[in-house]
């Protein structure tokens, strides 16, 4: 465990759990991001641009920092990527951009993602707005769900002029960068910085807005000449087993965004089991300890080398203390006469070769179940889909999974779009903040040739 936790399971006071969430990685020194802007080769064909999902001109704003001018850098990233300031800290850049940088070969890579982090945080700290709303093109859309893919969506329609109206279903926009990503890796500040940098353009971001509730289907295709659906995902699956209705059980969803609004001593002294280990798993183990927990296991039914949360996500993880119990099933939650969670019974599991060739399956060990004792077990195994909404746009999807031209994020109703988590699975779309930014746009360009310069050229 870090250093700068308290742990040992005791509880913790106010001014230890806000330290425990405050911003672990420190932002970099202006000396520092001239010497290491001025490492940058400026290739002509960079890579590193054709790394990023959204296509941010790396070299470009880089040699802006190293010329002092901060203005130019932090929009020729929030020009690809209206959520740079936030891919700035979440982005898995040893996979993208710094990934595919040529230094790789002969020393260390640009450290492409502190300096998007440091153009972006002077872009924060000077309170400059970067960007106008295009002359009124006399259409409107909405779009449903402010996260990093609806947000992006309905930056760029402002700036084509489009008239602009996000409905999002929580009382603040941002998604995933407001609620779901841990504080002390993504300050909510940031994400509510995007958020108000896309209000300033005259997009209508109406929150606490349940579309298909509060507004309906009907009323927005009446009322709009397109819909962007952009809703992400939902709640965890329940794992179907024993002992879930027990005290002590906790959707990883709502045990993160919990931690963005108020800091309890709820995990103090508790020994915590989280199942899953993707990158929400690991947001939950790594609270979990912040928050005073004794003890904290992620139990995975399949191995390391499996796991899907990010090679930078498990390092933070290991060095927070948190434990692993690889090939491991859970089967059931066991509690006491009172309704508390007290143990976790699994079994252990062996991967055997997966008869299409694909990813290895995982067997139960027969005989090889033993109990692990946990006070409290955190469930973040995948997130189900808004599937009632789905319906009532009557567009086609796949189990939740909204079916979209690949090129232009057109749903089966040419008057809706989708982008973001809910065209993501079966094979389609990215799971990352980038990604879903990068549909966003591509979605409302897609829009505007359709509405706009297709009309402007028949005349």
């Amino acid at each position: 465990m870090g250093d700068s936790l308290s742990a040992n399971g005791a509880g913790l006071s106010a001014e230890e759990l806000r330290r425990n969430f405050a911003e672990v990685k420190p932002g970099m020194r202006p000396k520092e991001a001239i010497e290491e802007s001025n490492r940058c080769l400026y290739c002509y064909d960079a890579p590193c641009i054709k790394a990023c999902p959204t296509g941010i001109n790396v070299p470009s704003f880089i040699k802006k920092i190293s010329t002092g001018n901060m203005l130019g850098s932090a929009r020729a990233i929030m020009d690809a990527n209206p959520v740079g300031a936030s891919c700035s800290r979440v982005c898995p850049t040893e996979e993208l951009c710094e990934g595919a940088c040529v230094l790789n070969h002969s020393s260390k890579p640009i450290r492409i993602g502190d300096l998007q982090r440091y153009a972006t945080d002077w872009a924060i700290g000077s309170g400059k707005t970067l960007f106008q709303a295009g002359p009124g093109n006399g259409r409107s859309a909405a779009v449903v769900g402010g996260g990093p893919a609806g947000l992006s969506a309905a930056r760029e329609l402002a700036r084509f002029g489009f008239s602009v109206t996000v409905f999002e279903a929580k009382e603040q926009a941002g998604g995933l960068n407001t609620y779901g990503i841990v504080s002390f890796r993504l300050p909510q500040s940031i994400s509510l910085w995007e958020v108000e940098q896309i209000r300033k353009l005259g997009v209508d971001i109406r929150t606490g807005i349940k579309v298909g509730e509060d507004v309906t289907v009907q009323e927005l295709l009446e009322q709009f000449d397109v819909i962007v659906l952009a809703i992400g995902m939902s709640k965890v699956p329940m794992l179907g087993i024993e002992g879930e209705q027990l005290d002590g059980v906790y959707d990883a969803i709502d045990f993160v965004e919990a931690t963005k609004t108020e800091l309890t001593e709820e995990m103090a002294g508790k020994r915590v089991a989280v199942i899953g280990a993707g990158n929400t798993a690991v947001d939950a183990a790594t609270c979990s300890v912040r928050l005073g927990a004794a003890n904290v296991k992620m139990v995975y039914r399949r191995s390391r080398e499996e796991m899907t949360a990010y090679d930078f996500e498990f390092e933070f993880a290991k060095q927070d203390g948190v434990e692993f119990e690889w090939l491991s099933m859970p089967v059931r939650i066991i509690g006491d006469g009172e309704g508390k969670v007290t143990g976790l019974e699994c079994v252990r599991m062996r991967l055997e070769p997966a008869e299409d060739g694909g990813r290895r399956r995982p067997v139960p060990v027969e005989g090889s179940g033993y109990t692990l004792e946990v006070d409290a077990v955190i469930k973040a195994i995948g997130q189900t889909r808004y599937l009632p909404l789905i319906e009532q746009l009557g567009i086609e999807h796949k189990r939740g999974i909204v079916t979209v031209d690949p090129v232009t994020f057109q749903t089966s109703n040419p008057r809706i779009y989708a982008a973001g988590d809910v065209v993501f699975g079966d094979g389609q779309g990215e799971a990352m903040v980038v990604s879903a930014a990068q549909q966003g746009k591509l979605a409302a360009y897609s829009i505007h040739q359709t509405l706009v310069e297709r009309r402007e050229r028949h005349g």
